[in-house]
């Protein structure tokens, strides 16, 4: 066998569209192996280009990695708004306020066991992106996850479910939260969780997470 016939043949690239076509196999390369695996002359060799055939859409490795980042970001707000999409709108403020909040844990922690390598993807930085922000990029209604789960607690408010004295921040300790049990279920010793205990503890967690955010902060 040649070097060319041992070239895989273009599967995803049509003219006048290697961009997407680089970003789709970077996206691959995530699920397979999470952000370290997305390499721009892997993604090249996928696609069936030559590595400068790159250069004018990724100038660099890390400029490919930002883009598969954003594509994560917007597959985890995709995932959150499906469970969104499923809330009564005409039920009552507080019952439609307790929704959003397990609507945005229960779509973050499926999209975790559903795409591992993507949600390590999304907000992993390597060496060569530190100092870079996680990239903003928005699912179908146009916002972010951190934005949906800003709603979400907003709505707690409205529906005078949360302190206003705890609104402040509220939203990076629910995340921190159910990013911490995903990743244990992904990569820690709850992996072996069955689809019905990964159902269980993720409802028991938001449970918990609920009652940090509207219960009254015990005096001294």
């Amino acid at each position: 066998m040649t070097e060319q016939d041992a070239t895989p043949k273009r599967t995803t690239f049509r003219h006048g569209d290697l961009r997407r076509a680089l970003l789709e196999a970077g996206l691959d390369l995530a699920r397979e192996g999470g952000p370290d695996a997305v390499i721009l002359r892997e993604a090249t060799r996928r696609v069936g280009v030559v590595p400068n055939a790159a250069y004018r859409h990724y100038a660099s490795r890390e400029a490919l990695l930002q883009a598969v980042r954003q594509a994560c970001v917007a597959a985890l707000a995709r995932s959150i708004e499906k469970e969104l999409a499923i809330i009564d709108p005409n039920a009552p403020l507080v019952a439609r306020a307790k929704a959003h909040l397990r609507g945005v844990g229960m779509g973050y922690i499926k999209f975790a066991l559903l795409e591992p390598g993507l949600l390590r993807t999304a907000f992993a930085i390597p060496d060569g992106l530190k100092g870079q922000p996680v990239p903003e990029k928005s699912g179908d209604s146009g916002k972010t996850p951190f934005q949906l789960l800003s709603d979400a607690i907003d709505l707690m408010l409205e529906a005078g479910l949360l302190p206003k004295s705890k609104r402040l921040g509220a939203e990076f300790l629910a995340w921190s939260s159910v990013h911490g049990l995903s990743m244990l279920m992904i990569d820690g010793p709850l992996r072996s969780f069955s689809p019905a205990q990964v159902e269980a503890v993720g409802q028991r967690l938001i449970d918990m997470v609920e009652r940090g955010l509207t219960e009254p902060t015990p005096g001294p």
